[in-house]
């Protein structure tokens, strides 16, 4: 009789990698950092808040047990200076950089006619041009070290709209455009690139603005920090270019 070969792939090993993930200090950012950090990723939580984000550097530290495991870095995201800074503080400390989570995002929600012109420009410089600006410094850093993975925490906003958040649609578009390009981009550098559609989430950034949401409605982001996990252990040929993860009683998709 014959027997079915095991198909011949590698699974990428997490330990050691080095990650940043912006916006790492609270909400999705902070699911993403514990869980990339229990799988043996050494973790870079970058981000405005200091003091928040030193607080779960030292947190992942104490709860694995490593000495360098998580350290907490400052970012301004729509400055392109502050990503190189980053990237150099990364560079001294680690030596390489292989994973970049495209996480830190923002929503102001106004209608059209109460939106401010600084208002527009701050949404979008946080949630499309943030992630250029970090995508652009460490793309050269992942061609030389022959790989990496970039995934952009994308959202349902970029498959259908609702009122009073034409800037957030528009970034999050943006943002899905920007990453499937960059993907096209990074594939003859054996740099992976994934447009991550997280529906509702029960962080901050829903729950702030509206504090009498159905959080029934939602997902747990230490759920969709998983998916995130599963992303980085695709087998080295092959990349998940677009993945949707939404709670089971979704609101906004379909």
């Amino acid at each position: 009789m014959q027997t079915l070969s095991k198909p011949s792939t590698q699974i990428p090993a997490l330990a050691n990698k080095v990650a940043i993930v912006t916006g790492g200090a609270r909400g999705l950012g902070a699911a993403t950092c514990r869980c990339l950090a229990e799988a043996g990723l050494k973790v870079v939580v970058a981000d405005l808040r200091h003091e928040l984000a030193s607080e779960l550097a030292q947190e992942i530290e104490s709860a694995t047990g490593q000495s360098g495991q998580a350290i907490a870095l400052d970012l301004d995201v729509t400055s392109p200076a502050s990503a190189m800074a980053l990237l150099d503080q990364v560079r001294d400390r680690y030596g390489r950089i292989d994973v970049l989570i495209n996480n830190a995002g923002i929503d102001i929600t106004e209608s059209i006619e109460d939106l401010t012109t600084d208002q527009w420009q701050q949404v979008i410089g946080v949630n499309l041009s943030g992630p250029f600006f970090m995508s652009k410094a460490v793309f050269p850093e992942m061609r030389q070290n022959g790989g990496g993975h970039i995934i952009n925490i994308v959202s349902t906003a970029a498959k259908r709209a609702w009122a009073n958040a034409s800037a957030y649609h528009a970034s999050k578009w943006g943002l899905l455009g920007f990453s499937q390009a960059l993907h096209v981009e990074g594939r003859p550098h054996n740099i992976k690139v994934t447009s991550l559609i997280a529906g509702g989430m029960r962080t901050p950034f829903l729950l702030d603005r509206f504090p009498d949401i159905d959080q029934t409605t939602l997902q747990d982001p230490a759920n969709v920090a998983e998916t995130i996990r599963y992303l980085l252990t695709q087998p080295q040929g092959t990349v998940i270019s677009e993945m949707m993860v939404l709670p089971m009683k979704e609101t906004s998709w379909p």
